[in-house]
Order: structure tokens, then sequence, then C-alpha cells
């Protein structure tokens, strides 16, 4: 009896499947996802009990059961998700299935290369493209916009794309656009930074969206504060995000840590101790490249910075 009623349930699983239609979470609010079909009309939906917490960028299953409502029953498998831990130490996704990190930064509010050496280990652990991009460039003038390109020339040697952006003056939207098509691409970074102004010269219709996004799901005002999906006019999709006041990788393997700066690569094996944490140890392979001057010594702090706030916690 137990065995039929388990195989009842399997078959009523399969045959779910089997008459859903697949979906793309536009955002998430609570216990509400909206939920975009084939059509691009977005519906309010629920998720089935027993089923991860859904994020944007999701590739669902879906039912509907109203002209504007419906049913997640099954989160397909995702390619790539970015989470952080919250306030409790707890990881929360972010967002899912990106193939692009674009982290914005800005002299005002002046950045910290520590998050974004932070940002960029995150993009390497997930596989995603990083792209760095400073908002505001208007407010430099041509001495400072050449100091900064090359306080910020050690990543571009590493091969990390940078684009100098202005939503007053337009510099480097063309160049933006041309990163941001044919990815899905989220963007992180302080508040303050101009993000929410980014978007808006990217996406001209962002308003328009937004509020029908309101009217969907009933939340008004709140849906502008959640992490949400667009569709970029000449191709991609742009995930924005709200700002953060810092941005904290989740527990990883030191080895993995390491993994995340790519300039480690050529020296990783190479250090006297196969345990070697590269920090003060002797033989470390790493620590002789940066004496060598072949990688970058504040690079290196930042990667001591993150062993340190990993054995912290």
């Amino acid at each position: 009896m137990v065995r039929r009623r388990q195989q009842t349930r399997t078959s009523t699983k399969e045959n779910e499947r089997n008459t859903g239609q697949q979906g793309l979470v536009l955002a998430h609010f609570g216990q509400i996802s909206l939920v975009e079909d084939a059509q691009g009309e977005v519906f309010r939906c629920v998720t089935r009990k027993k089923l991860p917490r859904t994020v944007c960028g999701d590739r669902v299953l879906w039912q509907a059961n109203n002209p504007r409502e419906g049913v997640i029953i099954d989160v397909l498998e995702r390619q790539t998700t970015l989470v952080r831990p919250d306030h409790n130490n707890r990881l929360r996704p972010v967002a899912a299935n990106l193939d692009q990190i674009v982290i914005v930064i800005a002299t005002r509010p002046s950045f910290e290369y520590g998050m974004l050496d932070r940002y960029l280990v995150a993009a390497e652990l997930i596989g995603a493209t990083p792209l760095i991009v400073v908002n505001k460039s208007d407010l430099l003038d041509a001495q400072s916009r050449a100091k900064l390109q090359q306080r910020l020339g050690v990543y571009q040697a590493l091969g990390y794309a940078l684009v100098f952006t202005s939503t007053r003056t337009t510099d480097g939207l063309k160049d933006l656009h041309r990163h941001l098509k044919s990815h899905t691409s989220i963007l992180v970074g302080l508040s303050g930074v101009g993000k929410s102004s980014l978007v808006q010269a990217l996406l001209p219709e962002t308003e328009i969206r937004t509020g029908s996004l309101s009217r969907v799901t009933g939340l008004g005002r709140h849906t502008t504060t959640a992490t949400t999906l667009y569709h970029l006019p000449d191709g991609g999709d742009l995930i924005d995000s709200p700002g953060v006041r810092d941005f904290t990788l989740w527990p990883v393997p030191v080895e993995t840590i390491a993994s995340g700066f790519p300039e480690f690569s050529p020296y990783l094996g190479q250090c006297r101790f196969h345990n070697c944490r590269h920090l003060s140890e002797p033989g470390c392979a790493v620590q002789d490249a940066a004496r060598k001057g072949l990688i970058s010594e504040r690079r290196l702090e930042s990667y001591h910075e993150l062993l340190e706030s990993m054995d912290s916690r």
C-alpha cells in the first residue's frame, strides 16, 4: 500500500512536469515570484512547498491557475548561482543563471579594492565573466582619470575588461552595451555608485516596465527595491540588484580562494609545503612571486584579508 502511494505521487509529479510550461523568474518577493512565459506575459506565482526558494534568473516549470496567477511546480537546475551570507551567516542566493558580473565602482563614493577583489573572486569561483565599470567618469578631469586608470591597470593586465561610464555625458555607454549584448549580466556595487542611473540609461523603458511589474505583484513601490531581470533591446538580459554597503564572500576552502586569483595559478603547487596558505610559510612560491613583482602586493593583501575573514567565522 505504501509503495503504491509512493508510485502514485511519483506519477502525479511526472504528469505535472509534462503539463507544466517553462518560465523565467524576473523577480522574487517573499512567497511571490514574477514568472515570464514564452510570449513575454508576466504571472504572479507561488512556489510549491518543498521546492527551493526561487531567485531572479531561475528557469522554472509552472502552471497557470487563473489569467494572471500560477504555481511553480519545479525549479530547473541552475547553471550558476551568485550567493552571499546574510547577517546570520546563512547563504542566500542573489541571482541564478548569470554569466557576467558587472562590478560598478565610482570615485564618489570612493571604492575600496578589497570589495572589488571579493566580487572578482566570486565571479571566478562561479565561472562568470567579470566586468569592471567606473561610473560617474564626468567627475574626473583628464589627470585624475589617467591616474585611476593606472591604478586599475593591474586588473586589465589580468585580462579583466574596464569601462569608464557617465550617464550625464553618455561616455562609455556604447562600450558597455557591447559588453552586455548576448550575456545575462548582474549589476553589483555599493549604494550610491549610480547603478540605477546606468539601468535607466541602458533601458529607457525601465520605469514603464517596473510599473507594470508592480501592478502584477500588487506591492507597489517595493518592486523597485528587488533584484529584477530586464531584457536588453539589442539582446541579452540585465539583472539589477539593490546597492550594498559591503560584499562578503561565502565560506569556501582555502585552496578554492587561491584559485579565485588567476595570477596565483602558475605558482600554486610550487610551494615547499603542499598545504601552504601563502601567508608567511617558508618556501611559498606565491609570496616569492609577489616579492619579485610578478604578483601585485596589494592583491596578495586582499587574499590575506579573505583568509582572515574566513578564519574568523
